[in-house]
């Protein structure tokens, strides 16, 4: 994680009591879930994605997209839920995509998705929760 201290801070030990081995994992030391394993991924009802980190709204139902990665796909973050840092790793540069209230990764975000924002939020299924309305 970054140096920035966030309004939800825990430590190792908490954060792998709150969270499972993969969610640790995807959120904590920023690695990625298997495309299409998450039934996020397929979630179709009306609802909020919340941080399974800290239970902060991230994206509403009506922002979500088919975009065909295996990834939920959004093109629209709730405002100030998710803010963006530069992810070199792998030999590219690309923006990563974290939780605003407790710095978990989330995903990434790429300027391929529809209109009106053009954005595509491509957000690991196990570092969210939904609530359905």
């Amino acid at each position: 994680m970054d140096t920035k201290v966030y309004p939800i801070t825990r430590s190792d030990a908490e954060w792998r009591k709150l969270l499972s081995a993969e969610q640790f994992h995807i959120m904590r030391e920023h690695g990625t879930e298997r495309p299409g394993s998450c039934a996020l991924n397929f979630e179709k009802r009306a609802g909020t994605f919340i941080c399974a980190g800290c239970d902060q709204p991230l994206f509403v139902s009506k922002k979500k997209f088919e975009s065909g990665t295996g990834w939920p796909s959004f093109n629209d973050p709730e405002k100030g839920s998710v803010e963006t840092t530069t992810d070199r790793t792998y030999g590219m540069a690309r923006t990563e995509v974290h939780c605003s209230r407790c710095g978990s990764h989330l995903g990434h975000v790429f300027p391929d998705g529809p209109p009106p924002t053009g954005q595509r939020y491509c957000i690991n299924g196990v570092a969210m929760k939904f609530l359905s309305e």
